[in-house]
């Protein structure tokens, strides 16, 4: 793949026999001259410790990167998608009173 292919937020497939074993997708964050710096959005269960240090991030030579026709669904979160709820001063979560107090 060469440089002027690759555009930020894209989802691309990879390669990288020195971290992975299998191959994975990333949404391309940064782009650099050679490579790109992709967030793994989808991964083969294997792989998950190494993901994980890896911080979910990884820059990829333009070499082992290739057009996805279908994103796979994305196995983690975006920071994005942290949700929060509301903890009474007893500790309790608030949904929970409430299904109490409703019974």
């Amino acid at each position: 793949m060469k440089k002027a292919d690759v555009k930020l937020g894209d989802i691309l497939g990879a390669t990288s026999e020195e971290e992975l074993k299998h191959p994975f997708e990333g949404k391309v964050e940064k782009v650099y001259d050679n490579s790109a710096l992709l967030a793994i959005t989808s991964y083969d269960p294997e792989d998950e410790t190494a993901v994980s240090d890896l911080n979910h991030k990884m820059v990829v030579n333009f070499k082992k990167l290739k057009k996805v026709k279908k994103p796979a669904q994305t196995k983690i979160a975006s920071t994005n998608d942290v949700k929060i709820s509301k903890v009474s001063p007893d500790g309790n979560n608030k949904e929970k009173n409430d299904k109490k107090s409703s019974k």
